[in-house]
């Protein structure tokens, strides 16, 4: 009779696996500002301190209402840029067009330090329209 059983790369695949679903399952949208949304005097380091934890998976929809001035989101490379606001090697996720309405969705699909801001106008240095998210893994 031939046994049946695992060996240890398989229980891992098989953990790895039950994880990942658990996280897909589970994952949250969240709104970026509440009912706030995205908007410029409001700050979103705060927010984000107090909203956290995030988790691998979660989506953050940045949106802004029409009364307001229009707004983008951009993905800093790193603290420096942030910290500065230079967009210089900034990456554009959402242009003002897209946050209208159900607004701009970004997946934290990466277990890494993520840096978001505005380009327009004063947003980042003066509008308080910056964030930092780690998103945590699921257990």
């Amino acid at each position: 009779m031939a046994s049946i059983g695992f060996n240890a790369q398989q229980i891992i695949l098989l953990v790895a696996l039950g994880a990942s679903l658990l996280t897909v399952t589970r994952a949250a949208t969240v709104i970026v500002g509440g009912s706030e949304n995205w908007r410029y005097g409001y700050n979103y380091t705060e927010w984000a301190a107090n909203t956290a934890p995030f988790y691998f998976q979660d989506t953050l929809v940045f949106k802004y209402e029409n009364s307001t001035p229009p707004h983008s989101v951009y993905l800093l490379p790193n603290l420096w840029s942030y910290s500065t606001c230079d967009f210089s090697k900034a990456k554009l996720l959402a242009n003002p067009t897209q946050l209208k309405g159900d607004g701009f969705e970004f997946v934290l699909n990466q277990w890494r330090v993520f840096y978001f801001a505005s380009g327009e106008a004063n947003d980042c240095k003066e509008g308080l329209m910056k964030m930092v998210i780690v998103p945590w893994p699921r257990f």
